[in-house]
């Protein structure tokens, strides 16, 4: 069994850039307010939402390990 992963974005710093929606169309989408939200927070690990995350121009986008909330990404300095 695979990884599984707590999605979350960031709407204090997200900048609606809609690169996350570009990356990963089926992932995220962008409220009316231009927003980023993920379709599904808790979700099996998938190379296009790390994509997403790691596009994000602000950084907005973090990825935890589900259970043990380890950060897949940003990760940790």
């Amino acid at each position: 069994m695979g990884d599984r992963w707590q999605v979350e974005v960031d709407r204090s710093i997200c900048i609606g850039s809609a690169q996350c929606t570009h990356q990963a169309p089926d992932r995220f989408h962008l409220d009316a307010a231009m927003q980023s939200h993920p379709v599904a927070p808790e979700t099996d690990a998938n190379e296009k939402i790390l994509a997403a995350a790691e596009g994000c121009p602000v950084e907005a986008i973090m990825i935890t390990l589900l259970g043990s909330g380890e950060p897949v990404f940003p990760p940790e300095e």
